[in-house]
């Protein structure tokens, strides 16, 4: 199984550099900079997989995240190149699978949470909710981010780093982030509990300050954007 993990992730770490280079050979700057940004993160998810980046002995994560972030990340990056425009499940398939990857870790963080005492008791019909609902809440801000940056690219008459299609595009966003993680708590997707369970504290703390920071910062941003539109 190890095996067949690693050749995945070598042929999707080589894809998604690959898809890098076409966008600077494009001189597409948002393009390139979600690629390099994508390629990053699974650099990163990579490195703290092998242990790498550690200070616990052995692996720290499970050698499935990086495999799924990449894969997410390849193709958001390669969408950024056309197919978000042409191929219209594109959008919809890449917010399934990045929302799959949010709901896998909320879930186990809320199993460890409920089950080591750290926070409340939770039906299992309660903590899958509250991840249903904690994912919503992270693609609205990720769709008011989108936002953001179309704001700043108008005001500043720069190509912004995300693009926002319309209200009807949002919609469908946030449609598929909410099938992402209805998958995900349907299906019992267990396999982060490990690693929450390292230190359930501190899986409860950045549940909670994710979600305040998520929160705030949406509210921020709505606001923002609401006096920006007023002034205009």
């Amino acid at each position: 199984m190890a095996w067949i993990l690693t050749a995945v992730l070598t042929a999707l770490l080589g894809a998604l550099a690959c898809t890098l280079l076409v966008a600077l050979h494009r001189r597409d700057v948002s393009a390139s900079v979600n690629a390099l940004v994508s390629l990053v993160l699974a650099l990163l998810s990579l490195s703290l997989a092998t242990g790498s980046l550690s200070p616990l002995r052995g692996p720290f994560l499970t050698p499935e995240l990086p495999v799924w972030v990449t894969a997410a990340g390849l193709l958001h990056s390669v969408g950024m190149l056309g197919p978000y425009d042409s191929c219209w499940w594109w959008d919809h398939l890449t917010h399934t699978v990045s929302a799959t990857i949010v709901a896998a870790l909320v879930y186990a963080g809320l199993i460890v949470a409920v089950s080591t005492g750290t926070t409340r008791a939770l039906s299992p019909a309660a903590i899958a909710g509250a991840t249903i609902i904690y994912t919503f809440v992270i693609g609205v801000f990720w769709e008011l981010v989108e936002l953001v940056a179309r704001a700043v690219g108008e005001r500043y008459d720069i190509e912004p780093m995300l693009v926002h299609y319309g209200w009807r595009d949002t919609a469908f966003d946030l449609a598929f982030d909410l099938v992402g993680a209805i998958i995900v708590v349907a299906l019992d997707v267990r396999m982060f509990v490990e690693l929450a369970a390292l230190a359930p504290e501190v899986t409860q703390v950045l549940l909670g300050v994710t979600g305040t920071v998520i929160t705030v910062g949406s509210v921020l941003m709505g606001v923002s954007l609401g006096v920006t539109s007023s002034l205009n």
